[in-house]
């Protein structure tokens, strides 16, 4: 294994966490209407768990509505199921093939308890990104004491790992407050 290499991982697994986060963050709703509130739901249907996205068509024609429209009818109540079962905390109305999802005006104090589950994942990803760092950093010297790379070598790409370090926290930062900034508004 090369510095690049162990370089390369590093990036790849900070990218990851923080791409997982941006996931995570989709799934919190912030009054507004969006797909990705329910779309990785686990539905059990035909004897095995399936996600919504695989089952149903979702589609928001209003602000506050979801339309969630089955591609197979009898997987109806499944959905209707799995939705209640959910941690969403919405109540699904089914009219005959479909399914609607009234999204309600978020309070200000689930605005806040929402800020909080952000800031918890967040910090989860700064830690996965540190650990990502040190992880690295162990590689690095252990190909420095392999007689692969020199000190200097080493030296570099120590400051090269703490760079991806800091413009992934500070990406994450980003992220947070915007998603902040976006549950907050009425």
């Amino acid at each position: 294994m090369s510095a690049e290499e162990v370089l390369f991982e590093a990036e790849a697994g900070m990218e990851k966490a923080a791409e997982f986060m941006m996931h995570e963050f989709n799934a919190i709703r912030t009054g507004k209407a969006s797909p990705a509130l329910v779309e990785n739901i686990d539905v059990t249907a035909y004897g095995s768990s399936m996600k919504l996205k695989q089952l149903a068509l979702i589609t928001s024609p209003e602000p506050r509505l979801l339309v969630i429209q089955p591609f197979d009818a009898g997987t109806t109540q499944d959905i209707e199921r799995a939705i209640q079962e959910s941690k969403i905390g919405i109540n699904p109305a089914v009219d005959g093939k479909l399914i609607r999802l009234r999204i309600p005006e978020l309070s200000e104090e689930r605005r806040k308890d929402l800020v909080r589950t952000i800031n918890k994942i967040s910090e989860e990803t700064r830690v996965r990104v540190r650990a990502c760092r040190r992880e690295a950093m162990e590689g690095s010297k252990k190909l420095q004491k392999e007689g692969v790379i020199t000190e200097d070598d080493l030296e570099r790409a120590e400051k090269e790992i703490q760079k991806l370090t800091d413009k992934q926290v500070e990406a994450i930062d980003k992220h947070v407050t915007t998603k902040e900034a976006e549950l907050m508004t009425v």
